[in-house]
């Protein structure tokens, strides 16, 4: 059974999915230990998630095999590892996050936002990005702001002319 459009997957079906994609790098395959190591789950929990991505087309899976993603499940996760990238990246180049944070945060918002905000959350960082290769560095500012707030500069911060 292939995947359509109207077939949604859970959050936690996208995380195995996504776990698969990051697993099998170059090599294409991903074991079931190695799935439940990194998303911290028991094997039996990777069992399950495999039989119900491979009922919906996404992987190739055997018991005691290798897993495999079918194409319909490397286009799926792709999708998955890029909303969380586009996240991770706003988080961690735009708002100045410590990166181990943005990992955890944007692996639970990549779930709660649709494709809309992570498609503004694209464009917006595509555009601070090429701001500042045009020579203002919006980032930058906006690190500077929250630095003078620390400092507790809110007075001079209220007093600049708004535009």
């Amino acid at each position: 059974m292939v995947q359509t459009k109207s077939q949604k997957l859970s959050a936690s079906l996208e995380d195995y999915l996504e776990a698969i994609f990051n697993l099998a790098g170059e090599s294409n395959i991903a074991r079931s230990k190695d799935i439940a190591k990194l998303l911290g789950v028991a094997k039996p929990s990777v069992t399950g998630a495999l039989k119900h991505l491979a009922k919906k087309g996404l992987v190739n899976y055997q018991p005691y095999g290798y897993v495999t993603l079918t194409d319909s499940g490397v286009a799926e996760a792709a999708r998955v590892a890029r909303k969380h990238n586009i996240i991770k990246s706003f988080l961690v180049n735009i708002l100045g996050i410590d990166a181990e944070l943005a990992q955890e945060a944007a692996c639970k918002a990549e779930h709660a936002l649709g494709p809309a905000v992570v498609s503004r959350l694209l464009d917006f960082t595509d555009f601070i990005t090429q701001t500042s290769r045009n020579g203002s560095d919006v980032a930058d500012k906006f690190k500077r702001f929250r630095k003078g707030r620390r400092k507790g500069s809110r007075k001079q911060i209220s007093k600049q002319p708004r535009k």
